[in-house]
This record gives C-alpha cells, structure tokens and sequence, in this order.
C-alpha cells in the first residue's frame, strides 16, 4: 500500500482522476466492514476513507450518522476498527484514510493515537472539525510518523484561509462543496467550479471533492471541473447497509465499478 500523496501523484501523471468511497466501520457489522473494503478494492478505488463511529459527529448528515449509531450500539470502537484495518491494509491495494473526530483523538494522546492507527497501516487522516488554528499539533507528529492529515476547506472560507489550509494540508486538500453536513443530493451546485479554480491559484496540491456527490454523473461532473479524486460517501454507507450484507457489498460494487467507468471515460 503506497502513501495518499504517491497514490494522487500517480494518477495525476496518467490524466487520471481518483476515486475516494468513504464507508462507516461496523455498519452492518465489522465483518461486513472488513469484506467491504477488499470490495471496494477489487472494483476500483483508488484510496478508501473509512468513517470511525462517533457519538457527536457534527459533520455527519443522517446518512451516515445514522451507521454511526448502530455501529456504536453494536460496541463497535476504535480499537476494534484498527484491529481490522491491520488485517486489511496488508492485502488491499488502495491507501486508507481514517475519518476521525478529534476529541477522540486529544483523550486518547496525539502522538499515542498516531503510532497506533499507522501500525495498523493508515495512511492519512481526516478530523473534520479540526480547527486550522490547532492543526500544527496535529500536522507535525504525523508527517514524522507518516500519516499524511488531510485538512478540509469549506465553500465559504475566505481567500487568505483558503491559502493557508492549502499550505498545510497533507496528502490532498479536501474540498467541501456545500455548506453543511454530509449527504446524498440531486445536483451539485456550479460554485464548486469556481471553488476549484480558486483553489488552483494558490496550490499545486491535488484537490479532492466531498459532500452531496451521489451519482455517476457528479462524478464526472467534478472530475470535467478540475478535481484530481472525487470523495462519494452517504450513496455507499446507504447501499451497505440496505438489505442482507451479501446484498450491500454486491450493491457497493456495482456502484464504485459505475462512479470508477463515469471518471475515467473520455
């Protein structure tokens, strides 16, 4: 499994635009969890985000918060989903991105929390209320223990902290392309083009887009606009998590093979 960063730079010298699914640990169960990674793998992602149950997740829409909670009704916690990412890191060929709120994080000890989760062989990470102004704690220690801090810009930061969250963020930088928390939605709003192209002028970092894609045609839409990796979440946490297990991961398939055909097709 090869670093976020060499995974994007790779792709980007063959014109071509990542996949990120993101899906919820221990939604149905961890098995499936374990299962639906080596799915998703197997049928064209190129880097996986993988969601850590969490009681307050303020970025979360009902989608996914709603996995969450029957994931952390189950007992699911973090150490049980690093025990299965070290299982799978060895086997798939997409890098793993951990999705985690940062309280968990400050109770558990940056530096312990960061030695932990790159044994069990992530390689970046997403805290998605992680403020700008405390990221260097974050930021430095994981660049030396080698987890690559994704930070995020929002479509209503102004200029001068979109510069500054674009200097500092590892891997890529992540691109919200609504105001508000995560979900599935009918369209994209245009402003993500110019968002795309403001992010441009100040960084030669690849860019990725989250938030409201849940179609082919998103897809190729923001990959037409400039992105270097599309992130789709709530569309594959919903498909998992409908029907039997064996039901979901066949669903999560069809869909990431469609999302991989709709951005890499001229």
């Amino acid at each position: 499994m090869t670093s976020v960063s060499s995974c994007l730079e790779s792709l980007r010298l063959a014109q071509q635009c990542a996949l990120i699914p993101f899906i919820t640990a221990g939604d149905p169960d961890l098995e499936t969890t374990e299962s639906a990674l080596r799915v998703l793998d197997a049928a064209g992602a190129d880097i996986i985000e993988l969601g850590v149950p969490y009681s307050d997740p303020l970025a979360d829409g009902p989608v996914i918060q709603a996995a969450a909670t029957r994931a952390l009704q189950r007992g699911v916690r973090l150490d049980d989903v690093l025990s299965m990412v070290e299982r799978v890191s060895k086997e798939v060929r997409s890098p793993i991105i951990l999705f985690n709120y940062y309280n968990p994080i400050l109770n558990r000890g940056i530096e312990p929390f960061l030695k932990q989760i790159a044994k069990a062989g992530v390689k970046g990470l997403v805290v998605p209320d992680l403020p700008l102004e405390e990221a260097e704690t974050l930021l430095k220690p994981a660049a030396d223990i080698g987890v690559e801090v994704v930070l995020l810009v929002a479509p209503t930061s102004p200029k001068k902290r979109i510069e500054a969250i674009a200097r500092h963020s590892q891997g890529f930088i992540y691109l919200v392309s609504v105001t508000g928390v995560t979900g599935i939605r009918s369209g994209l709003e245009t402003r993500v083009e110019d968002l795309l192209l403001e992010l441009r002028s100040v960084t030669s970092k690849p860019i990725g887009v989250g938030f409201g894609i849940s179609q082919p045609e998103h897809a190729q839409q923001v990959k037409d606009w400039g992105a270097d990796a599309v992130i789709v979440g709530s569309a594959f946490v919903k498909r998992l998590a409908d029907g039997t297990p064996a039901e979901g991961l066949e669903a999560i398939a069809q869909f990431c093979q469609s999302l991989k055909t709709a951005i890499t097709s001229t």
